[in-house]
């Protein structure tokens, strides 16, 4: 399939005027991380450009699209579908729009849950996803000046209290998110 280019107002159509905003903020703040970490700009921007190209509105679009673009093992999802939009957006990415960086796709794949052994791309979206200016949670100040610091400890510190907030609110955590915290919490 040809790649396609991207109409930047069917996406904001599909995910609504604040996430297509968001997606923007999350451009902006991995373009930062990633000229103070260096990272790959392009890569960093490219990746979050995607992120949430496919957290749509409407969870029966997502779901379709997930079985048209043949993401396996959907059953998965049914307990974690918060994080079906990242793997759809990978794929959408991959199909649809031609881009073939593993590293990206990880990236645009992992930005919601982290994983282990992530790269500095993965780290960067991942981190600037959670820590964009518009994000409004107790300590997230701390976890900027961390990210600023270095993205191993942004990483470190965010899954953790990512995961601590999973547990006070008695949700499921992913097992991509339990990976991520062994790895990084390892590293110390």
């Amino acid at each position: 399939m040809k790649a396609k280019a991207i109409d930047w107002n069917e996406i904001a159509g599909r995910v609504g005027e604040k996430r297509y905003k968001h997606i923007w903020r999350v451009v902006d703040t991995a373009r930062e991380l990633a000229e103070r970490h260096g990272v790959d700009i392009e890569k960093a921007e490219t990746a979050s450009m995607f992120h949430d190209i496919c957290k749509y509105r409407d969870d029966e679009l997502l779901w379709e699209e997930a079985k048209r673009l043949n993401i396996q093992n959907l059953e998965r999802f049914k307990a974690f579908p918060q994080i079906l939009h990242a793997y759809v957006a990978a794929e959408s990415a991959k199909v649809d729009y031609g881009i073939d960086d593993e590293e990206i796709l990880d990236a645009i794949r992992y930005h919601t849950t982290g994983i282990d052994s992530m790269s500095p791309v993965a780290e960067v979206v991942f981190l600037a996803d959670y820590l964009e200016p518009m994000r409004n949670f107790e300590g997230v100040d701390d976890l900027r000046q961390a990210a600023e610091e270095s993205l191993e400890r942004g990483m470190r510190e965010s899954i953790a209290q990512n995961i601590e907030y999973l547990v006070r609110s008695r949700k499921a955590i992913c097992p991509d998110s339990i990976r991520c915290y062994n790895d990084y919490i390892g590293r110390k």
